[in-house]
């Protein structure tokens, strides 16, 4: 068949169309490999609007300020210094292009009100378009909710229900209905078993949220009359909370793993009154203090170092004082990093940058790992 010549126009464009199409397909499809291969590096920031400017957050891809509260049922900045410090945030996105900053509620103490609030239609409705406003106000990229916690016991005083169960994943399905559908919606979860076992109901609200922050932190804690690792990547004989334990058990539960993140500590818990045996490690004591890992130097001299080989957890023993510290270091922060890659988790998140040495830290070498994987 001959074409004419007044045809050819036509069929260029059909052909060029033809080739933008599979072009942008296939743009759009490597972008979608890429944000599933890229390890996210998740901050949790505590501090003001002037600290944050002391750590370089190339290779942070999430900064979550921490916390926003409830005031009635609405999502509330307390005062005028952290909304300064919120619109400081959101505006170092310029800085780094890459970076996402959220919002959180709650944290320890911070949630007194979230089981009776979020046990009412009315209060999730409210409380859910209270935070699409302030997301959409300060230019913020999503919310992680940090109850603490729901259906069992957390900070004194708070109270809680069998119901919180359901009210969550009702509160994570309004917030789905009222944010858009770029914003990040993801949720801080306990790394103990009660938690894992009883608050979630992991089938009906992952589906519905991007990733879960998993505090595989304090796992022993102030309330422990006996000292152990608070932030092992391993069970041992002597401990079945770890990275590892939590993560089995979610996957076991169905959750993909390229929806969990895995949580470090950048600081240390002490305990004292422990006895010289074991190097003072699951020794009965007393829980003493934490202390931020950038204020190592005031560590009481006389500490020897340890490392769990099983559980992949550093700690130290004062042999002289009788004082047992457990914490992350360089070293097990990279373990938990290579781990993410070997289990094709979504990344790793910490608390808290402000705990963090502002040169030469924690957050450096997890960074310079995720980049060299």
């Amino acid at each position: 068949m001959k074409i004419k010549f007044t045809q050819f126009p036509a069929i260029l464009l059909l052909v060029f169309l033809s080739i933008l199409l599979v072009k942008c397909t296939q743009a759009t499809t490597q972008n979608r490999t890429d944000n599933l291969n890229k390890t996210e590096v998740i901050a949790y920031y505590a501090g003001d609007k002037n600290t944050i400017n002391q750590y370089d957050l190339n290779g942070v891809t999430q900064l979550i300020y921490s916390f926003l509260h409830l005031k009635e049922n609405q999502l509330t900045i307390d005062n005028e210094a952290d909304s300064l410090t919120l619109m400081h945030l959101t505006g170092l996105k310029n800085k780094y292009p890459e970076l996402k900053v959220l919002v959180s509620l709650g944290g320890w103490g911070g949630c007194k009100t979230c089981s009776v609030v979020f046990s009412s239609e009315q209060g999730r409705k409210e409380f859910a378009l209270s935070t699409a406003r302030i997301i959409e106000q300060y230019n913020a990229d999503g919310i992680d909710l940090d109850w603490e916690f729901p259906v069992i016991p957390g900070p004194p005083d708070h109270p809680y229900s069998l119901a919180d169960k359901d009210n969550f994943t009702a509160l994570i399905k309004e917030l789905k209905s009222v944010m858009q559908p770029d914003d990040i919606l993801s949720f801080a979860a306990g790394g103990f078993m009660s938690y894992l076992e009883q608050s979630i109901d992991w089938n009906a609200v992952m589906p519905m949220v991007d990733h879960v922050n998993i505090m595989t932190y304090d796992l022993y804690n102030g309330s422990n009359k006996q000292t152990g690792h608070h932030t092992p990547l391993y069970s041992n004989k002597n401990q079945n909370s770890s990275v590892d334990h939590a993560v089995n058990y979610l996957i076991n539960q169905g959750v993909s793993s390229n929806q969990i993140i895995i949580g470090a500590a950048f600081y240390g818990r002490i305990w004292k009154e422990v006895p010289d045996v074991n190097n003072g490690l699951y020794q009965t004591g007393v829980f003493f203090k934490s202390l931020c890992y950038k204020d190592w130097n005031q560590l009481d001299p006389g500490y020897d170092y340890y490392r769990d080989n099983i559980s992949k957890a550093p700690y130290a023993y004062n042999k002289e004082k009788g004082y047992f510290l457990t914490f992350d270091d360089t070293l097990s922060v990279v373990q938990k990093t290579l781990y993410v890659k070997n289990k094709r988790l979504k990344g790793i998140m910490f608390w808290q940058l402000m705990n963090d040495k502002p040169q030469n830290g924690l957050l450096d070498a997890i960074v310079k790992n995720v980049k060299s994987q």
